[in-house]
């Protein structure tokens, strides 16, 4: 069982916490965070990008010059694609790129990350996170005590708008809950800063 310390938000020890072994001891799978990152980034693709096709650009309908005995190549119009100004050959259209994954892949992935952050030491847990008002230079100054990476994810176990308005100004800093937490947003940040109410709450909602 993962045993890992705590902190308060002068950057002193305050006690130690064990960890449930099946979220935050597994065996990391790769391969499953690979293929879940892989389906957020395809979900959150807009796919509005739209390009003509020949038959849509306008202007061409001409035959630009006789086929025979001019000593130039035949063209049948100044729209092809290999003109200035023709049409695209395989012109992208606006798609939808999204697609599921099951569930037990992603069950499987967001394991594998959280016991990755614990195995490379990138966890920090905190005995409690309140602010008293929305002021950045407040977080600033906690993310520094506890010695955090500048790309660092705040989970709360509950909203707390002091704590996401103190923190949204600072670049590469993002607060999210445990009920959205999701694979890419852990593995993309290097500090993973958590209270000990929400380590309790993602061991209830994800064991």
């Amino acid at each position: 069982m993962p045993k890992v310390s705590v902190y308060n938000l002068l950057g002193e020890q305050v006690g130690e916490i064990d960890l449930n072994d099946d979220i935050f001891g597994a065996e990391i799978n790769e391969h499953a965070m690979y293929e879940v990152v892989k389906n957020h980034l395809a979900n959150k693709r807009q796919g509005t990008q739209s390009a003509k096709t020949r038959a849509e650009v306008r202007g061409g309908g001409r035959k630009p010059w006789r086929q025979k005995g001019t000593g130039r190549a035949r063209q049948g119009s100044i729209r092809a694609p290999h003109w200035t100004g023709g049409g695209v050959v395989f012109a992208p259209k606006p798609r939808d790129y999204s697609y599921s994954v099951p569930k037990k892949v992603k069950r499987v992935a967001l394991k594998s990350a959280l016991s990755s952050k614990v195995l490379e030491n990138e966890i920090i847990v905190l005995d409690e996170l309140n602010l008293s008002e929305p002021k950045t230079k407040e977080m600033v100054k906690i993310l520094e005590n506890i010695k955090a990476d500048k790309k660092a994810l705040i989970v709360m176990d509950e909203k707390n708008e002091n704590v996401i308005k103190s923190a949204r100004n600072i670049p590469n800093v993002e607060t999210t809950l445990v009920n959205t937490l999701n694979v890419y947003d852990i593995l993309k940040y290097n500090s993973f800063i958590i209270t000990k109410d929400a380590v309790r709450k993602v061991e209830e909602v994800y064991a």
